[in-house]
């Protein structure tokens, strides 16, 4: 795997970067440390998660995998989802921020987080408790970098000229989803993380396994696929198989794997990869085998030709004012 930049860090990630959500929720400890040792042996170097994964056995399964190894990994985790019942066990708010970068650490079996997340927009605190106290957590050595994730465009750059303002530690990455099915991070946010230099680190390249080529029109989803699945994990698949536009795309990511003698889903993720100002596309992984096929996305490219077929079928209104502003370009 090729190395890029993180953002404007400095720090070197591989183009790949391993996603740790299925651990200790899909699949137990044993094949998941087989999949961390899959991807670093393939060159791998990025990893992330989440304290919401698994109710926290997520981040302890990298933990302790990444045991004698943790210094050639960038590590990544996120905080803010609800991970207790306690009224405050949950949101971007100083308190649980300090709760839970402890916790983080104590799971990971580490002394710092390479990229620490905000994992989605919290409309109830206020964004300066959120970012001061990142900023302290960069200062006391506990955190490197810090990022965003699910954040609208005008979230992410209130964000960033508040740190501007007050000199606190910008976010360096931000963590979208982005895909052929869900193509929205166009409009605002990728022009504005290219803008400013920020990492993008897109979550579900797949969309939600959509465009791997296990869902058919019509059909019921497989028994072991996600879309058979009746957990909370399965809504974004489930949201996409009531979209008849999906299945056209899925179509045509199989039409142009076929031509290039390539899974659907190394086509799916190769097209994300490839995109202006993508830094890692995070792999979901359920087995060794879903890994092997996914790390098979890097190393070549689609032609032009390719490219305009799975852009047509996946052509979206970029709306107003994009369109207008387009329109009088040349006035």
């Amino acid at each position: 795997m090729e190395l890029r930049s993180l953002g404007r860090t400095g720090v070197r990630v591989s183009e790949l970067c391993l996603g740790a959500m299925t651990f200790g929720r899909e699949i137990e400890e044993a094949p998941s440390g087989t999949i961390i040792d899959r991807y670093l042996d393939a060159g791998g170097n990025f990893i992330d998660t989440a304290d919401v994964y698994g109710g926290g056995a997520s981040e302890e399964i990298v933990g302790r995998a990444l045991e004698g190894r943790r210094d050639g990994v960038v590590l990544a985790t996120k905080v803010r989802m609800k991970v207790g019942d306690d009224a405050n066990a949950r949101g971007a708010s100083r308190r649980h921020i300090r709760e839970g970068v402890e916790a983080s650490l104590r799971r990971l079996r580490t002394d710092w987080i390479d990229l620490y997340q905000i994992h989605c927009w919290d409309p109830a605190t206020a964004l300066e408790d959120t970012l001061s106290t990142l900023d302290d957590l960069v200062h006391e050595g506990k955190v490197r970098y810090v990022g965003a994730s699910n954040y609208t465009g005008w979230q992410l750059a209130k964000a960033l000229g508040l740190a501007a303002l007050h000199r606190w530690e910008p976010f360096a990455a931000l963590q979208p989803q982005y895909s052929l099915v869900c193509r929205d991070a166009e409009r605002e946010l990728l022009p504005l993380c290219r803008s400013e230099g920020l990492a993008v680190i897109p979550w579900s390249p797949l969309g939600g396994g959509l465009l791997s080529g296990k869902y058919r029109a019509g059909e019921k989803p497989a028994v072991g696929t996600r879309g058979a699945d009746p957990t909370p994990s399965a809504f974004l698949v489930l949201q996409r198989l009531e979209q008849e536009r999906n299945f056209a795309i899925a179509d045509a990511v199989g039409k142009v794997a076929a031509e290039v003698g390539r899974s659907p889903a190394q086509v799916a993720i190769n097209w994300v990869l490839t995109r202006d100002g993508v830094t890692a596309p995070i792999l979901g992984a359920r087995t060794i085998e879903q890994l092997d096929d996914n790390l098979g996305a890097a190393g070549w490219a689609l032609d032009d030709a390719q490219v305009k077929t799975l852009e047509d079928a996946a052509a979206f209104e970029r709306g107003y004012p994009y369109e207008f502003i387009d329109m009088i370009s040349g006035l």
